[in-house]
């Protein structure tokens, strides 16, 4: 380990003295790391759930469990938990798209009618037709398999990140002098405890969110009540611009059926809002790193740019870590 070191402070010091080379190492890692972009993401998505789960680990630990048996029964639980969450809904939500695909026409002919354009819901049909679907048939089960693969990926990573988690800190902490080890130490303990209760807190906001929108939507007798809070709760996810980007289905929708229905679903998304951050933010999402509305803004369009959706996605509790990172290396430089 020592050699390794020994290595890097060789490898920065040369850079140091040549800053062409330098620069054109910069530009040559940049270019990796951004043809490399997809397996960093389902790298960083494990890391977020090792993070997660760890404390429930230790916990088991503490209780006399073997390190083995407490990965593999948290790991259990949670993806027993997710199926049966998950599953008793996935006929419904089904059944719900494929009626909404289906009367998509003359939603878009309704809505284009509510603002005075006057479009032919024939002619709109004509756009999606079973020979298109056909044709796109090989790219969507592409599609299907690449992420069914990605996600099992993901699980694996973290299971085994999971496993070997003291020694991968240790390892980390090893690249550092003696003199920042403890330092670096505390910082991964930091670093995991607020990329951690950001997905808790995350996923029990994304829950609560789904499940208000789905209640209120379903007591107005609102159509696809079910997929527009679905929307809701994923776009949770993304602070500040989320909520807004979730509501526009759910206007559209409602414009089809009435102007004065589409007032009320603002209205209502705007309450749903308030409770958030009056009442469910300050309680679940203590614990996480609070930032800037327009960083936060601003940091989702770039990672939109850079790597898409998930990018997007990914942006807060990326910024959080470097946030968080920067600050202790201040404290470490006084």
């Amino acid at each position: 380990m020592s050699y390794n070191k020994g290595m890097l402070r060789q490898l920065f010091s040369y850079l140091s003295r040549n800053q062409v080379i330098a620069a054109l190492f910069i530009v040559g890692s940049a270019l990796i790391l951004y043809h490399l972009r997809e397996i960093l993401i389902v790298i960083f998505v494990a890391y977020i759930i090792v993070a997660a789960l760890n404390p429930v680990v230790e916990f088991l630990r503490r209780r006399g469990l073997p390190k083995t048996i407490a990965v593999l029964l948290t790991f259990f639980v949670t993806l027993v938990f997710f199926v049966l969450l998950i599953a008793p809904l996935v006929p419904f939500f089904i059944s719900q798209i494929q009626q909404l695909a289906k009367s998509f026409p003359s939603y878009v002919q309704q809505a284009a009618g509510a603002v005075g354009v006057q479009l032919d819901a024939r002619e709109i049909g004509k756009l999606i037709t079973p020979q298109q679907l056909g044709q796109n048939a090989f790219a969507l089960a592409g599609g299907v398999f690449g992420g069914f693969f990605t996600i099992v990926s993901t699980i694996a990573i973290s299971f085994y990140l999971l496993l070997s988690y003291d020694k991968a800190k240790n390892a980390v902490a090893n690249l550092f002098s003696k003199k920042y080890q403890e330092k670096a130490v505390t910082t991964i303990d930091q670093v995991n405890d607020k990329l951690g209760a950001w997905l808790r807190g995350q996923f029990i906001l994304s829950l609560s969110i789904g499940l208000i929108t789905w209640v209120s939507l379903t007591a107005i007798q609102m159509p696809y009540a079910l997929p527009l809070a679905v929307l809701a709760g994923l776009f949770e996810i993304v602070p500040t611009v989320g909520p807004i980007i979730a509501s526009v289905p759910a206007i559209i929708v409602a414009l089809t059926i009435s102007p004065n229905m589409a007032l009320f679903i603002v209205g209502l998304y705007i309450i749903i809002q308030m409770v958030e951050n009056h009442l469910l933010v300050p309680r679940i999402m203590q614990r996480a790193v609070g930032l800037n509305p327009v960083i936060v803004i601003v940091g989702v369009i770039i990672g939109d740019r850079l790597l898409g959706i998930p990018g997007a996605l990914l942006s807060v509790p990326f910024i959080s870590l470097l946030v968080l990172i920067s600050k202790n290396l201040d404290q470490s430089d006084k």
